[in-house]
C-alpha cells in the first residue's frame, strides 16, 4: 500500500509492520470481521421468523402441523449443532441441485446416486464453474446462513413457545369474550406481550448465536478464525513478510472483539427489557413501579 513497501527486505521494524499490516490478506482478515458482523445480522431475524413459525405449529390446533413443528424442534434440540451445521449445507446444495437437475436435463438417463457420488449435468450445477468468484463465495455464505437459521430457529421455537405460555390464559379469554376472534386475540393480545417473557431467552441465544459464529470456519467460508489461524502461522522465506508463530495474539485479537461484541449486546439488551418491561404485569414491571412510586 506504501511506497516504500516494494523491498521488503529494507525495511525498519516500525515501517514493515505498516506493510504487514496492510497487506491484501490482512485486507482481507480485517473484511471477515464485516462477515460475521453480516451473518450476525441476517441469521438472528431469520431464526427468529423460523423460531415464530416453529411456535405457532407447535401450538396449532390442526395435528399434523402441530407434530410437524414440534418434530422439528426436538429433532434439532436433540442432534449436536456442529453435525447440522455440516449437514444442512450439504442437503441444501445437492436438493437445489437436483431440482435444476430435473428442470434443465430431463433427457437425462443415468442415475443421480452413483454409489457414494452425487452426479449432475453440468447445467444443474450450484454456482457454476464460470461464475465469478464473488458468486461462489455468497453462495457458501447463503448456505450457512440458512444452517444458522434452521438451528437457532429451532431453540427461538422453545424460547417463543415458552412466552407464548406466560402470557395469562385470562387475558385471551377476556379479549375473546369481548368480540374477537381466536386469531385476533392471539395478533393482538398475545403477540404484543409475549416479548416480554421471551427476550432473556432470546437475549441468551443471541449470545449463543454469538460464540457459534467460529463454525462458519468449518462451512468453508473465510472468516475471522480462518485469516487468524492462517496469517497467524509462522511464515517462511517464500513469504514477503516472513514471521514467528503470531497465532496467540490474532486469538487474543479474536477475544477482544466477540468480548467487546457480547457486552454491547448485554446493554442492548438490558435497555430493550426495561422498555418492554414498562407498564406489564411481570417482576421487572413492578420494580419499575415501585422505583418510580
Amino acid at each position: 500500500m506504501f511506497e516504500f513497501c516494494s523491498d521488503p527486505s529494507a525495511l525498519e521494524d516500525l515501517q514493515w509492520m505498516a506493510c504487514y499490516l496492510t497487506t491484501g490478506k490482512q485486507i482481507a482478515f480485517y473484511w471477515s470481521f464485516g462477515t460475521v458482523l453480516l451473518l450476525l445480522a441476517v441469521t438472528a431475524p431469520a431464526a427468529l421468523a423460523f423460531g415464530f413459525l416453529g411456535a405457532m405449529a407447535s401450538r396449532a390446533r390442526i395435528a399434523p402441523v402441530r407434530w410437524l413443528g414440534l418434530a422439528y424442534t426436538s429433532m434439532v434440540r436433540g442432534i449436536p449443532d456442529i453435525i447440522f451445521f455440516l449437514f444442512v449445507p450439504i442437503a441444501l446444495d445437492q436438493g437445489f441441485e437436483w431440482l435444476r437437475h430435473k428442470v434443465k436435463c430431463p433427457d437425462w438417463d443415468q442415475p443421480i446416486r452413483q454409489g457414494s457420488d452425487f452426479v449432475v449435468c453440468s447445467a444443474a450445477k450450484l454456482p457454476q464453474s464460470s461464475a465469478p468468484q464473488w458468486v461462489h463465495e455468497s453462495y457458501g455464505f447463503a448456505l450457512a446462513v440458512l444452517a444458522f437459521a434452521i438451528v437457532f430457529g429451532a431453540f427461538a421455537a422453545n424460547v417463543l413457545a415458552g412466552a407464548m405460555k406466560a402470557v395469562p390464559r385470562a387475558q385471551m379469554e377476556t379479549a375473546e369474550a369481548y368480540g374477537m376472534s381466536h386469531s385476533q386475540a392471539f395478533w393482538r393480545i398475545m403477540v404484543p406481550q409475549m416479548w416480554v417473557y421471551a427476550l432473556p431467552g432470546l437475549s441468551n441465544l443471541w449470545q449463543i448465536l454469538v460464540k457459534a459464529t467460529p463454525l462458519l470456519f468449518l462451512l468453508g467460508v473465510e472468516d475471522i478464525v480462518y485469516w487468524a489461524r492462517e496469517l497467524g502461522g509462522s511464515k517462511t522465506s517464500t513469504f514477503a513478510y516472513p514471521h514467528p508463530d503470531w497465532r496467540l495474539w490474532y486469538f487474543l485479537g479474536l477475544l477482544v472483539f466477540y468480548l467487546a461484541l457480547t457486552s454491547v449486546s448485554e446493554r442492548v439488551f438490558a435497555r430493550l427489557s426495561a422498555r418492554l418491561s414498562h407498564g406489564q404485569a411481570t417482576a421487572a414491571g413492578e420494580k419499575m413501579r415501585k422505583a418510580a412510586a
